[in-house]
């Protein structure tokens, strides 16, 4: 690595956040008979929670920085649970059997971003993923896209082997991320 990259490693991690979100959830229902290839696959829009707590987020943002958009957006913390309203599993390794994945896939471009991951889950949470996001590696369109919240929040992982068809099971799962913006 050279010294300017490590100065940029650097810099990146400082300062404080000009804003904080409030949790930010994104409720999301699969069924057994939705799983594809042995993967469960469930998004939804980042903006479509009563609320939008997403956009409150980049609202306040903007507020404290004089109407400007912020230069850098991170997830400080991103957990996932199994809700109390699934049926047919008490437990997400009832649902998962390895790696899930978390991805921002933009609206109309479908280019996608890694937000986090959490390996073969257990019990019915709320269990932290570890977070990956980096908006530094989001430009042009996908930018603007970010910051009006014009994309979907995807969860996939694979299936286990009861989350299948002819399985009845729904899981109700939730992420909640919380945001912080950077100038």
């Amino acid at each position: 690595m050279s010294g300017f990259a490590g100065i940029r490693i650097w810099l990146a991690g400082c300062g404080d956040p000009v804003s904080f979100s409030s949790p930010v959830g994104i409720n999301l229902k699969t069924k057994a008979s939705d799983a594809k290839d042995g993967v469960v696959t469930s998004e939804k829009g980042i903006t479509s929670e009563t609320g939008n707590p997403y956009g409150a987020f980049i609202n306040d943002a903007r507020g404290k920085l004089d109407g400007k958009d912020p230069a850098r957006i991170e997830i400080s913390s991103l957990t996932l649970l199994l809700g109390g309203q699934s049926t047919g599993v008490t437990a997400l390794e009832q649902v998962f059997s390895g790696q899930v994945d978390v991805f921002f896939v933009m609206n109309d471009t479908n280019n996608s971003y890694t937000v986090g991951n959490i390996k073969s889950p257990t019990g019915n949470g709320p269990v932290d993923l570890t977070v990956t996001f980096d908006s530094d590696t989001i430009s042009g369109v996908d930018r603007s896209k970010l910051l009006s919240g014009a994309f979907k929040t995807t969860l996939r992982g694979p299936a286990a082997a009861g989350f299948a068809p002819p399985s009845s099971a729904e899981a109700n799962l939730q992420l909640t991320f919380t945001f912080e913006a950077f100038e």
